[in-house]
Protein backbone atom coordinates (compact mmCIF):
# COMPACT_ATOMS: atom_id res chain seq x y z
CA UNK A 1 0.00 0.00 0.00
CA UNK A 2 1.23 3.48 -0.82
CA UNK A 3 -0.12 6.55 1.01
CA UNK A 4 1.09 10.12 0.45
CA UNK A 5 0.06 13.16 2.46
CA UNK A 6 -0.33 16.41 0.54
CA UNK A 7 1.42 18.34 3.32
CA UNK A 8 4.62 16.43 2.50
CA UNK A 9 4.60 17.44 -1.17
CA UNK A 10 6.64 20.41 -2.40
CA UNK A 11 4.80 22.85 -4.73
CA UNK A 12 6.09 23.65 -8.21
CA UNK A 13 4.86 25.70 -11.17
CA UNK A 14 3.57 23.86 -14.22
CA UNK A 15 4.20 24.94 -17.78
CA UNK A 16 0.74 26.62 -17.87
CA UNK A 17 1.59 28.81 -14.86
CA UNK A 18 -0.42 27.17 -12.06
CA UNK A 19 1.18 26.28 -8.73
CA UNK A 20 0.65 22.60 -7.98
CA UNK A 21 1.54 19.98 -5.43
CA UNK A 22 1.71 16.48 -6.80
CA UNK A 23 -0.27 14.15 -4.57
CA UNK A 24 0.36 10.93 -6.50
CA UNK A 25 2.39 10.55 -9.68
CA UNK A 26 5.46 8.74 -10.95
CA UNK A 27 7.80 11.02 -8.96
CA UNK A 28 6.46 10.03 -5.54
CA UNK A 29 4.62 6.71 -5.97
CA UNK A 30 4.58 3.64 -8.20
CA UNK A 31 2.02 5.25 -10.54
CA UNK A 32 1.88 4.40 -14.24
CA UNK A 33 -1.46 5.46 -15.74
CA UNK A 34 -2.61 8.67 -14.00
CA UNK A 35 -1.58 11.55 -11.78
CA UNK A 36 -3.31 13.55 -9.07
CA UNK A 37 -2.30 17.05 -8.00
CA UNK A 38 -3.65 20.03 -6.08
CA UNK A 39 -3.51 23.28 -8.05
CA UNK A 40 -4.03 26.83 -6.84
CA UNK A 41 -4.45 30.23 -8.44
CA UNK A 42 -4.63 33.58 -6.65
CA UNK A 43 -7.65 35.80 -7.30
CA UNK A 44 -7.52 37.36 -10.77
CA UNK A 45 -4.88 34.96 -12.09
CA UNK A 46 -5.32 32.37 -14.81
CA UNK A 47 -3.50 29.51 -16.40
CA UNK A 48 -2.06 30.04 -19.86
CA UNK A 49 -4.51 28.76 -22.50
CA UNK A 50 -3.19 25.38 -23.65
CA UNK A 51 -4.04 21.80 -24.60
CA UNK A 52 -2.64 18.30 -24.13
CA UNK A 53 -2.21 15.91 -27.05
CA UNK A 54 -2.12 12.81 -24.86
CA UNK A 55 -3.67 13.48 -21.43
CA UNK A 56 -7.32 13.78 -20.53
CA UNK A 57 -7.92 15.85 -17.38
CA UNK A 58 -10.45 16.23 -14.58
CA UNK A 59 -10.57 19.35 -12.42
CA UNK A 60 -12.44 19.17 -9.12
CA UNK A 61 -13.00 22.52 -7.40
CA UNK A 62 -12.17 22.48 -3.66
CA UNK A 63 -12.19 26.21 -2.81
CA UNK A 64 -13.17 29.43 -4.52
CA UNK A 65 -14.83 30.32 -7.80
CA UNK A 66 -13.52 30.46 -11.32
CA UNK A 67 -14.33 30.67 -14.99
CA UNK A 68 -13.47 27.57 -16.99
CA UNK A 69 -12.97 27.89 -20.74
CA UNK A 70 -12.85 24.80 -22.94
CA UNK A 71 -12.65 25.24 -26.72
CA UNK A 72 -14.26 28.68 -26.50
CA UNK A 73 -17.12 27.72 -24.16
CA UNK A 74 -16.99 29.48 -20.77
CA UNK A 75 -18.76 28.36 -17.59
CA UNK A 76 -18.56 29.49 -13.98
CA UNK A 77 -17.20 26.81 -11.64
CA UNK A 78 -17.27 26.63 -7.84
CA UNK A 79 -16.85 24.27 -4.90
CA UNK A 80 -17.99 20.74 -5.73
CA UNK A 81 -17.88 21.15 -9.52
CA UNK A 82 -16.04 18.52 -11.56
CA UNK A 83 -14.84 19.47 -15.05
CA UNK A 84 -13.90 17.08 -17.86
CA UNK A 85 -11.18 18.40 -20.15
CA UNK A 86 -10.88 16.08 -23.17
CA UNK A 87 -7.45 15.57 -24.68
CA UNK A 88 -6.66 18.07 -27.44
CA UNK A 89 -9.22 20.56 -26.04
CA UNK A 90 -7.91 24.10 -25.60
CA UNK A 91 -8.54 25.17 -22.00
CA UNK A 92 -7.88 27.84 -19.40
CA UNK A 93 -9.15 28.51 -15.90
CA UNK A 94 -9.38 31.96 -14.31
CA UNK A 95 -9.68 32.53 -10.55
CA UNK A 96 -12.62 34.83 -9.74
CA UNK A 97 -11.66 34.30 -6.09
CA UNK A 98 -8.65 32.41 -4.75
CA UNK A 99 -9.05 28.99 -6.35
CA UNK A 100 -7.90 25.55 -5.25
CA UNK A 101 -8.70 22.43 -7.26
CA UNK A 102 -7.65 18.85 -7.80
CA UNK A 103 -6.29 17.93 -11.21
CA UNK A 104 -6.27 14.32 -12.35
CA UNK A 105 -4.47 13.48 -15.61
CA UNK A 106 -4.50 10.19 -17.49
CA UNK A 107 -1.92 9.38 -18.64
CA UNK A 108 0.08 11.29 -16.01
CA UNK A 109 0.84 15.00 -16.42
CA UNK A 110 4.07 15.82 -18.25
CA UNK A 111 5.41 19.26 -19.12
CA UNK A 112 6.17 17.93 -22.62
CA UNK A 113 2.45 17.28 -23.25
CA UNK A 114 1.47 20.93 -22.72
CA UNK A 115 1.07 22.93 -25.95
CA UNK A 116 0.38 26.61 -26.41
CA UNK A 117 0.17 27.01 -30.20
Amino acid sequence: MHVNNIRDQKPFTTKDGSAIRSILDGTNAPVALQSLAEASLPVGCQTARHYHKVSEEFYFILEGEGEMEIDGEIKKVSVGDAVLIPREAWHQITAVSALTFLCCCAPPYQHEDTYFT
